[in-house]
Formats: C-alpha cells, sequence, structure tokens
C-alpha cells in the first residue's frame, strides 16, 4: 500500500498499552509506516493503579503521553480515536469518526476491561480497576466514605461506611486490600475527630479455594497470613451473588457495605469480536503459536487481549500480565520486520520470569523460576521491577521519592477527592 508515494508497508497497531507500546518502539527507524492508534493520549503502567486508588501515587507519577515516549520514532504516527472496527478481509481499520487506516500489517493490543460475570448492573456499584478514571473514582470513594462516617451519628450506618469489600483475589486484589488496611491503620489514624479510622474494616472475598490462585499454596497462604496480620478479613470460596447499593451478598452470607470494588475477572475488549476469530470464555482470540489471527497471518493479536497457547501454565496460556505483553509486542515487531524481508518466521515462546505481588509494607510474595519467597526480599524485588518497567526518568524518580516518603512516615500524600464529593450545596455552606 502507498501514502502520497511512500512505498513502506503500512502497519497499524490498536492501543498504547504495554503490547502495543513495546511493538512501535521495536519498529522505531525500520522500513515501515506505523500508525498507533489509542483513545486515550498516555501510556498506563496498569499494575501500579491500586496506588493511585489508595493515595500512594498521583496519576502522573504512572503515565505518560505516548507521543512523547514516541516522540524520536519518526516513522511513528499517533493518532488520538477510538477503533470501532478491525475488517481483516479487507485490512482495514475503522474509526469512530467515520475514517479508515489500510494497513499491510495490524497489531490489535487492546487489553481487557473488567468482567461482571453476566451482571453489568454491578458495574457502577462496584468499579474496576483498568484506567485512571477507575482509580480516581475508587480513591475518591474510599476517603469519601471515612468523611461521611466522621459526621454520622447512627452506628449501624457507621460501621457500613467503614467496611470497604474488595471483590477477587488476585494480585490486584491482594494488593488493594493490603493498601487500604495500612491507609486505615496507618495514614489516617490521627486526623479525625469523631471515629477512629483503625476501626474500619477491610474484605478481601475470593470466589476460588485460595487468594493468589495461580500462586503456589504456600506463598498464597503467606499472603493471606499477611493480610490477616494488617486486618483484613480474608474470604476464601465464597463467590458474590449481588452487588446493591448498600451490601454484598453470596449465598448464605451479607456484607453491609458502601465502597465494594471489583478487582474479580476480564474480559477481552469488544472490539475482538469484529475479527469473526474463534474466542476464548473470557473473549480472547484464540491465536495460532505465532499471536495471529488463524488464516490472517498479517493480523497479531497481543497482551490481555490474545489467548496464547503454553502448555507450562495450568490455564494452557500465557498469563495475561505485563511482562508478556511487553514480550509479545516485541515479538509482534520482529515477526512483522521478518515478513517485509522474507525471512522465516518463529513462533512466540514466552520467557517466564515469574509473578510478585506486593502484600504490604515491607510484605510481598515472589513466585520466581526455581525460587518462591515473601517478606522484604520479595518487596524489594517487586520495588526495583516495578521502577524498571515505567516509562521515563522523572517516573522513575518520582514514585521513587514518594515510596521513601511513605515508607518513612506512613503517609499518604495524594489524598484529594476530586470529582463528585456527594456534599449538597446547603451541607458546604456554599
Amino acid at each position: 500500500m502507498t501514502a502520497g508515494g511512500d512505498t513502506r508497508p503500512q502497519v497499524v497497531i490498536i492501543g498504547g498499552g504495554f503490547g502495543g507500546l513495546y511493538a512501535a518502539r521495536t519498529l522505531q527507524g525500520a522500513a515501515v509506516r506505523v500508525t498507533l492508534v489509542d483513545r486515550r493520549n498516555h501510556h498506563l503502567f496498569q499494575p501500579m493503579l491500586y496506588q493511585v486508588a489508595t493515595a500512594a501515587l498521583n496519576p502522573s507519577d504512572i503515565a505518560s503521553p505516548i507521543r512523547s515516549i514516541l516522540r524520536d520514532a519518526r516513522n511513528v504516527e499517533v493518532l488520538l480515536a477510538g477503533v470501532t472496527a478491525v475488517d481483516a478481509a479487507q485490512r482495514a481499520v475503522r474509526l469512530d469518526d467515520g475514517a479508515t487506516l489500510a494497513y499491510d500489517y495490524c497489531v490489535v493490543a487492546v487489553g481487557a476491561e473488567p468482567s461482571y460475570f453476566g451482571h453489568p448492573q454491578w458495574a457502577p456499584l462496584a468499579p474496576g480497576l483498568k484506567n485512571l478514571e477507575n482509580a480516581l473514582e475508587v480513591r475518591r470513594r474510599i476517603f469519601l466514605a471515612f468523611e461521611h462516617a466522621e459526621r454520622e451519628s447512627d452506628a449501624e450506618v457507621r460501621r457500613k461506611l467503614l467496611t470497604f469489600v474488595i471483590v477477587g483475589g488476585g494480585p490486584t486484589g491482594v494488593e488493594l486490600a493490603g493498601a487500604v488496611a495500612e491507609i486505615r491503620r496507618y495514614a489516617l489514624s490521627r486526623d479525625f475527630r469523631h471515629i477512629d479510622p483503625r476501626d474500619a474494616t477491610v474484605v478481601l472475598i475470593e470466589a476460588g479455594k485460595q487468594i493468589l490462585p495461580t500462586y503456589p499454596e504456600r506463598l498464597a497462604a503467606k499472603a493471606r497470613a499477611e493480610l490477616v496480620a494488617l486486618g483484613v478479613d480474608v474470604r476464601e470460596g465464597q463467590p458474590v451473588t449481588g452487588v446493591d447499593a448498600d451490601a454484598v451478598r453470596g449465598r448464605d452470607w451479607t456484607v453491609p457495605t458502601t465502597t465494594v470494588v471489583w478487582a474479580a475477572g476480564n474480559h477481552a475488549d469488544p472490539l475482538l469480536d469484529t475479527l469473526h476469530a474463534p474466542q476464548d470464555r473470557q473473549g480472547r482470540i484464540m491465536v495460532t503459536p505465532e499471536c495471529t489471527v488463524p488464516g490472517h497471518p498479517e493480523l497479531y493479536v497481543i497482551g490481555d487481549a490474545a489467548a496464547v497457547p503454553d502448555a507450562r501454565f495450568a490455564s494452557g496460556t500465557v498469563p495475561a500480565i505485563a511482562p508478556a505483553a511487553i514480550q509479545m509486542g516485541e515479538y509482534a515487531g520482529r515477526q512483522i520486520l521478518a515478513a517485509v524481508a522474507q525471512r522465516p518466521l518463529r513462533p512466540f515462546r514466552y520467557r517466564n520470569k515469574g509473578q510478585l505481588a506486593v502484600v504490604g509494607r515491607g510484605k510481598a510474595v515472589a513466585d520466581l523460576p526455581g525460587a518462591g519467597f515473601g517478606g522484604l526480599p520479595a518487596w524489594l524485588i517487586w520495588i526495583f521491577i516495578h521502577i524498571a518497567y515505567l516509562i521515563g526518568f522523572r517516573n522513575r524518580l518520582l514514585v521513587l521519592i514518594e515510596w521513601a516518603w511513605s515508607y518513612v512516615t506512613y503517609g499518604r500524600g495524594a489524598r484529594l477527592i476530586t470529582g463528585d464529593d456527594g456534599v449538597t450545596p446547603s451541607e458546604s455552606g456554599a
């Protein structure tokens, strides 16, 4: 395909997350034209969203403008737009403003969204953690609950306000539960006059038999013990059957609460439906070993959007984590360059670097190849790896300073309630 006489192959990358960004970086300076399309103008370090939600970090600490990241990639164009469909037969990407992008190669890296398992009505009551808007909404709800409890005279209502429920015991749920428990124990303990934030209850609910279900049982048990030591009420084997404005319910139990965060599951972006390719139960495309759509070797699907076969894992697929998305992005870029040069293509092989989950201050669990351990060493490894993956020197430095300050002072520097604060004009004095 050509554009203005340019005969270089056109590559369209959908999504500026880990997979899409690293695909673009791999193609930087190559003899191809690249267009990266995203509905947001920033790359987001999703594994740290819970730290924005719990006021440990500011949004700008974990996000960078995509244009700035790729400013030196002269063959890469960035478009701020939504994608409505990928027409594999016509090799075209259709945008929400009616425009169409033709491609020779396409990389779909659209990620995932929270899955409410057939109950979309729960979404407004229990936000997930997939973007900055989610994180700021969760932060607003958490700190607003303490503010409302400070003014509430009814003991039962106050108890409900000071109960925080996290649904889902994967890494996000575990990390969020530990962070909220530390907020009420340390950061807020002396800030109120009519309530004691340390009386707040944090409940972590997991439908499966253990939290951190992809971790060895020994490490999951260690994480559970650390959470319990922080005062978290950990409930395993208790699937949620209902969420409403004042409670979370199971088959034979109810937890009265006004603040619920959803970390129980993911479903692939609906854009994948337009590919008309086989999908798994989570909506991910069941790609070939080369990360392509069956029958379309020019169309790559990577990251959380792809079910990549790998018999080494219990799920039978490569785990949906940031290191996997990064590797797939780099792989897709190399594969495209190989195809352009008419070199042989190789199947994707995930280099398993393990998994980490932080439980609290100085506490984490590490499931690494050939080793599994917890405590301070795991926490320090977690810090090093997450700092390394952050984009830009400024972000790394700011996050390191914020963490050092929080570790020494037990404080949380970003405790701002933004958006609709839930206070009426008569209450605020306006």
